[in-house]
């Protein structure tokens, strides 16, 4: 027969303080259990993935030193490298590039002119330009961004002065690198025990939904990613975006309302130029122009003939990649766009060509926004939503006018509406200006100055690049000398804004992942706002129609509750549509805590992570 306290007990649930208990009891065995599979998980994949490594650094495009000495600085690459990630990071480079001899004001310009991009590391291609500068300096020249210089052909860098240098002379290299052998002949592979180039942990941090549950365990069990795992400025914005930025967006469904959650492919895309504009305004030819060659499936002629959007981007060989194949592509950042459906990506296409320039930037060309009902009827996607998700993921966008087709048509203008807080990213390009004489460009430009006025909602004037940027040679005959020297400084006006996008993709990273944050929070804010005018029993469906319907007023109240700008409020016609499909009562109250975790970040930990990987010497 059963006791009383041991019926009750197995009647009723345990209470609160005996379920705390339990809890805990076993809390050291689940996260050690968890530690332990994912450790020897992490270390399965290191083991896989070393080959694949190897291979990648074995085949970057190192033109500017012989083969012997890349073999050389590959080695010399492995002894600076002292965590095995395939990156020198600062702290590595300042205890190998001592062994110059230079001074910290020169080792300080060699590091800024390697990292151009800012990326906080030296891959192995940038390890390699640091060691020819630093023998450059070594032999008596003088240290500047100047041997950065490209020539008459759209190139990133030109080292073509640092082609036959010898090998930096690097005290006390000789003697590590003997070192390493003897580790490596005595079964010991490394100076610092380790025998894998690691792939950096940032890669497995983003991982598929079946262990998403698992790898959270493990972070909650560590206390989160540890700072050692973050070795470029890159993987400090993936941390901070899981732990801190992301919990804020589950919460008050922001990628149903504003932007889709950001994956690894995001964070590692390289920068995106996309060009816009009527058709036949020279959008495919500008491309053609500044990779001087066809890229494939690119269609020229005087009627609309790019009919899809069409991402050039490099790749091994010349082939185009469907839409619907592209999107599944966990390593490339358009998987965003199944949410526009089959009839989008029957719409959209990958040209993939080896180039130096695609190696750098990758070019989203656009088709031509046509007039009247067929830009609405005639295409069953919806256009302007496509172009705000890329204007979104790209570093520049060009709006290409042609002379004769100044009039900017409703179509146009609403398409150019929804570059909505990407102002700062819209340049301007007259192009074919070629076929117009000196006195009608003159009336043409101001014709278009005044056009855009009414368009983008900006007081300030927007960059206007006037040329003709054309496969084929201009007619000298056609333009006169003043004609001829404008296009040249106005094609290398805009040579060097597209030569400084892959030099100011991590700033610009940071930039878009600070804008991020913020609309993330306003719309918590909102989110809770809503949830909070609810009724709590009775009436809640005519309250909810009448909070959609009065929903300006609501963000007014929103905006003077947390003294936030109203322009960085969003779209209310975008926001009513998004909510007459979810019920308000199901949204969550205010977490006062997840929005003070993006607040510090975005006060302390963004600035730190700046200090942590900027120039090793400043």
């Amino acid at each position: 027969m059963l006791k009383k306290g041991a019926y009750i007990r197995r009647r009723f649930p345990p209470s609160y303080p005996e379920r705390q208990t339990r809890y805990k009891k076993g809390k050291s065995k689940r996260q050690n259990h968890i530690i332990f599979v994912l450790f020897l998980n992490f270390e399965f994949q290191k083991s896989q993935q070393c080959v694949s490594v190897k291979m990648e650094a074995s085949s970057l495009p190192i033109d500017s030193c012989s083969k012997e000495h890349q073999k050389i600085y590959r080695d010399w690459f492995n002894i600076a490298d002292s965590d095995r990630d395939g990156r020198v990071t600062g702290n590595d480079a300042t205890k190998f590039f001592a062994m110059s001899k230079l001074s910290r004001q020169e080792l300080k310009q060699i590091w800024a002119i390697a990292d151009s991009k800012r990326q906080g590391y030296l891959g192995l291609k940038e390890f390699i330009v640091a060691m020819q500068l630093i023998s450059w300096a070594q032999a008596g020249h003088e240290i500047t961004f100047d041997i950065l210089k490209s020539s008459g052909k759209l190139q990133i860098t030109n080292f073509s002065d640092l082609e036959n240098i010898g090998l930096p002379a690097m005290e006390g290299v000789d003697a590590l690198a003997a070192k390493k052998k003897d580790f490596a002949t005595n079964g010991v592979h490394d100076i610092n025990g380790s025998n894998h180039h690691q792939v950096p942990a940032s890669a497995k941090w983003f991982t598929s939904k079946s262990s998403k549950k698992v790898v959270s365990q493990f972070l909650f069990a560590l206390g989160g990613i540890p700072p050692s795992a973050v070795t470029s400025v890159v993987d400090g914005l993936k941390r901070l975006y899981i732990e801190k930025l992301k919990p804020l967006e589950s919460t008050y469904r922001f990628n149903d309302f504003v932007s889709p959650s950001l994956t690894n492919s995001d964070f590692d895309a390289k920068p995106m130029v996309m060009l816009l504009g009527q058709y036949s305004t020279g959008k495919t030819t500008f491309i053609k122009h500044l990779l001087q060659c066809d890229y494939p499936g690119a269609h020229i002629g005087p009627e609309p003939t790019t009919d899809r959007f069409v991402v050039v981007m490099s790749g091994p060989d010349e082939r185009s990649i469907p839409g619907n194949t592209i999107a599944v592509q966990a390593d490339l950042p358009f998987g965003g766009l199944t949410t526009f459906g089959g009839a989008f990506l029957s719409k959209f296409e990958c040209s993939q060509m080896p180039h130096p320039l695609l190696d750098q930037i990758t070019f989203v060309d656009t088709p031509g926004v046509l007039s009247g009902e067929k830009q609405r009827t005639q295409r069953s996607y919806d256009f302007t939503g496509v172009i705000s998700w890329f204007a979104a993921k790209c570093d520049l966008i060009l709006l290409l006018f042609d002379p004769h087709k100044l009039d900017i048509s409703d179509e146009f203008k609403r398409v150019i509406s929804c570059l909505r807080g990407n102002d700062d990213k819209i340049r301007v390009v007259l192009n074919k200006a070629h076929q117009v004489d000196t006195q009608q460009l003159m009336r043409v430009y101001g014709a278009l100055m005044w056009s855009l006025g009414k368009v983008l909602n900006t007081p300030e004037v927007v960059r206007v690049y006037i040329g003709s940027f054309n496969d084929k040679q201009i007619n000298e005959a056609d333009v006169d000398q003043l004609g001829q020297d404008l296009f040249e400084k106005e094609q290398d006006d805009l040579l060097k804004d597209l030569l400084d996008i892959p030099r100011k993709a991590c700033d610009r990273r940071i930039n878009e992942f600070v804008k991020r944050a913020r609309a993330a929070k306003i719309n918590a804010y909102i989110v809770s706002h809503l949830k909070k005018e609810m009724p709590s029993m009775m009436g809640k469906a005519k309250a909810q129609q009448r909070l959609i319907d009065n929903l300006q007023d609501e963000f007014a109240k929103v905006q003077r509750e947390y003294h936030l700008p109203p322009g960085d409020f969003p779209s209310v016609e975008h926001y009513r549509e998004v909510l007459n499909n979810y019920n308000i009562d199901k949204f969550e109250k205010l977490k006062p805590k997840l929005v003070q975790a993006v607040d510090d970040m975005l006060g302390y930990e963004i600035p730190e992570l700046l200090k942590n990987f900027r120039n090793p010497y400043e």
